[in-house]
């Protein structure tokens, strides 16, 4: 049977981390999901995933309107961490397996959601895309009741219902109803897991899907239910018009083993006009699915001056299975099941800068597990921009628990800082806007920085240090030499504006603060463009009177030999706003020493 139309493949096959407990049984613990009878799970199955490994794993999970989702808590093989207010949580040092992992999702008022993937090489990202717990209707014990989510989906019920303890229930009943359509490209994120399945004899499995219906019962309390032992239900999947040509007469079912972040085969359903109707013994999420032979492949996408293409939409499209696609790491690296035996077409895209294909090439045939490198040529409008910085605390301490958000035309990418508060993040850019703005969260101290504005300088942009403290108000800082020279400053600071010099008639700006104690300071004079004045400068030449740049060699010994100092300037407001300047790059001393300066300055306008 060959399949032509928009299918979620098995490799689903987004960059996303993972979980799995690191026990010989691979068996984990069931948190508030009701009873089911995992007995179809073989333990012997467990050792397909490889042998345990250590990740860090980022986590970002949203609402199906895109919105951050706060308090999340997050579990990855016991551990766990909750979302901030930007919907994400950092779990350093995860135990999961080379070929599989799972992490799990909760959060009253939504559904029970979940991940399972194969992890990557660098850190591993998640999105997960919670479902409301909306009720789609209501029944009670002992009756028999048909309810449905108003477009085609439904769930018929006996009424034989027991809780979390497998004892009996009496009551009324709300039921849950959501429909997965797999020609929905929010699919991948809503989903439970992965398409990785253990079909009926033990044997692992990748999946096509021709639809999803996830299920669920909650008492008059809120507490989860389940159908009683020997009782079932109906239930009825539509399928989308697009793929009832290639849908078969009777399909195997699968229902999402929410312990061990599996598919597991179990009954099957039957083609009815445009729906599938099948019977089930207990609620999770349910598949109809397409078994087929898969491999974990991993690609790692770069440019070809070797710069990871991070958090770039790669598309794989298969001429049996359809198309899926995912989203790069850091590193540039995606990973998940393809499709056996077959030459698979790659197309990378970037959002931002438009929806053509940015590249397209061939992959494979593969026959077991591997990692692709891939050069992308890029070519037009869009060039590899590389963002590095670092994030410190209100005293200038490094960040070793936080990250940095790169926000570029509504896109952009999260860098998860180091152990020294370094970041790094590249990303693909239109050559045509220069302009991102990027802001520091600390995790521990729950503060995060000012967002501040900045102007790529290709093809290495060094935005400094970015302080996650959100009680100062202005502040300038610099670092020489890696360290070897550091200067923080928030008090007695003073920013001046004026739109005519009378030395040059230009306009010009001065900022200078100054310590007496540590007789340490800085004094920064630019000779600016007409308005708006924003822009990327170079030195100042002082020499020239009809030059614009800037110059800060006083208390910092930089000469003009050899200056490759680099401002942007990206904010000049009116007084009591901010003047917002970075700048970066390597200079000589005027003994003819070499250094590389990185700053930030961020200031209130006095006049």
């Amino acid at each position: 049977m060959k399949i032509t139309k928009l299918l979620l493949l098995v490799f689903l096959f987004t960059c996303f981390a993972c979980d799995k407990n690191s026990d010989d049984s691979g068996l984990g613990e069931m948190d508030d999901v009701g009873v089911i009878d995992m007995n179809e799970f073989d333990a012997d199955f467990v050792q397909n995933y490889g042998a345990t490994i250590i990740k860090d794993i980022m986590v970002t999970v949203i609402d199906t309107n895109g919105n951050a989702i706060e308090g999340a808590t997050i579990n990855v093989a016991g551990l766990n961490e909750t979302t901030d207010d930007n919907g994400i949580a950092i779990l350093r040092d995860a135990s999961v397996y080379e070929r599989f992992g799972y992490i799990k999702a909760s959060k009253s008022g939504f559904i029970h959601a979940s991940r399972s993937i194969a992890p990557t090489a660098g850190l591993n990202q998640v999105r997960i895309m919670m479902l409301p717990e909306t009720i789609a209707g209501s029944t009670a014990s002992g009756e028999v009741a048909t309810i449905t989510n108003g477009a085609g989906a439904s769930v018929l019920l006996n009424g034989n219902y027991i809780n979390a303890d497998g004892t009996e229930y009496t009551g009324s009943v709300d039921v849950i109803i959501h429909h997965l359509d797999p020609t929905d490209e929010n699919m991948r994120d809503q989903m439970p897991g992965m398409l990785y399945a253990q079909d009926q004899d033990g044997e692992e499995q990748g999946l096509v899907t021709l639809g999803m219906l996830a299920v669920e019962l909650r008492g008059a309390g809120g507490e989860d239910l389940n159908l009683m032992d020997g009782s079932t239900a109906t239930l009825t999947i539509p399928v989308d018009a697009s793929l009832i040509a290639d849908a078969p007469a009777t399909i195997p079912l699968w229902y999402f083993d929410e312990v061990n972040g599996v598919w597991i085969e179990e009954g099957e359903a039957t083609l009815q006009g445009n729906v599938y109707v099948g019977e089930v013994s207990h609620f999770s999420f349910w598949n109809c699915d397409i078994p087929t032979d898969a491999n974990v492949i991993c690609l790692v996408l770069s440019d070809e001056d070797g710069n990871p293409l991070s958090n770039t939409l790669v598309t794989i499209t298969s001429t049996v299975f359809g198309t899926t696609s995912g989203i790069t790491n850091i590193d540039g690296e995606v990973c998940g099941y393809m499709p056996s035996g077959e030459v698979l077409e790659l197309n990378v895209y970037n959002d931002t800068c438009g929806d053509a294909t940015l590249f397209n090439t061939n992959v494979g045939p593969f026959s077991s597990d591997t990692t692709v490198a891939v050069t992308v040529v890029l070519s037009g409008d869009v060039i590899t921009e590389n963002v590095v910085g670092t994030l410190s605390d209100c005293d200038g301490n490094p960040i070793s628990n936080g990250y940095a958000i790169v926000d570029y035309l509504g896109g952009g990418a999260t860098a998860v800082v180091a152990a020294d508060g370094s970041f790094e993040v590249s990303i693909i850019r239109c050559t045509t806007d220069l302009e991102f703005s990027i802001q520091g969260i600390d995790i521990d101290g729950i503060q995060q920085s000012a967002e501040q504005i900045y102007n790529f300088t290709t093809p290495l942009t060094n935005v400094g240090n970015l302080l996650a403290c959100e009680t100062i108000t202005e502040f300038i800082q610099y670092d020489i030499d890696n360290g070897a020279e550091t200067f923080f400053a928030t008090e007695d600071i003073d920013a001046q504006f004026g739109e005519n010099n009378p030395n040059t008639n230009s306009p010009s700006v001065s900022i200078s603060t100054y310590d007496p104690d540590t007789e340490s300071g800085i004094y920064v004079y630019g000779q600016l463009n007409e308005a708006p004045y924003v822009g990327v400068y170079d030195f100042l030449d002082w020499q020239d009177s009809n030059d614009t740049g800037f110059n800060m060699a006083e208390f910092l010994n930089i000469s003009n030999t050899n200056n490759e100092i680099v401002y942007n300037l990206t904010a000049l407001g009116e007084v009591g706003a901010y003047i917002d300047i970075s700048f970066s790059g390597n200079y000589e001393d005027f003994n003819g020493n070499p250094h590389f300066i990185t700053g930030t300055i961020h200031v209130l306008r006095d006049n």
